[in-house]
């Protein structure tokens, strides 16, 4: 009997270590290119980039993303010979294709992020988690800090390999060539 259980333990043992192993063995496939794409732009739609970033066409049913220039950014030139002063005093406001806001911090347009080098085509992957991270123009250090209403804070817990995917998918997009202005303080209209 004594044998016996010794026997058992000594087989469990070797059937535990054995699983052990094969557990090491298995090595993760990596994704490949077309899943982290996917991944990137399920993350994309899902936080409503195209919200800001597309330009908008009215229809009777109201804004719609113009297919012509996804992810190109804002698109009309500078606006602020076009902002009343005074509305601000009491209101943050978009133009029409939802692509600038105007508030106390002054105007701010949409940034192309499409594939195109004037939009993040030519970005690396530190770039975009900096910019996500800790809301930097460009990605760059030492740049000035994203104006609303970019919500970078919201995407600054994103996973390293998530805001990867992001950029991914971003750079897969059709290039669209536009240089968007620069942000206007509201001391300048």
């Amino acid at each position: 009997m004594r044998q016996v259980i010794f026997s058992l333990l000594f087989l469990v043992g070797l059937i535990s270590c054995t699983t052990q192993n094969e557990k090491k063995e298995v090595a993760e496939i990596p994704p490949s290119e077309e899943e982290i794409i996917a991944r990137g732009r399920y993350l994309v739609s899902s936080i409503g980039c195209e919200d800001c970033h597309t330009p908008k066409v009215m229809t009777d049913h109201g804004p719609v993303p113009d297919p012509e220039n996804h992810f190109a950014g804002h698109m009309e030139g500078d606006l602020r010979d076009k902002v009343s002063k005074d509305a601000l005093a009491n209101w943050a406001l978009f133009n029409m294709s939802l692509t600038a806001a105007v508030g106390p911090w002054g105007i701010t347009y949409a940034a192309n992020i499409s594939s195109d080098e004037s939009g993040i085509g030519t970005w690396t992957d530190e770039q975009f988690i900096r910019a996500m991270r800790e809301g930097r123009y460009k990605g760059l250090e030492g740049t000035r800090k994203l104006l609303p209403p970019m919500p970078w804070q919201n995407f600054a817990n994103l996973t390293d390999d998530d805001l990867k995917a992001m950029l991914k998918y971003l750079q897969s997009t059709k290039p669209i060539r536009n240089v968007v202005p620069e942000p206007v303080s509201p001391t300048e209209f």
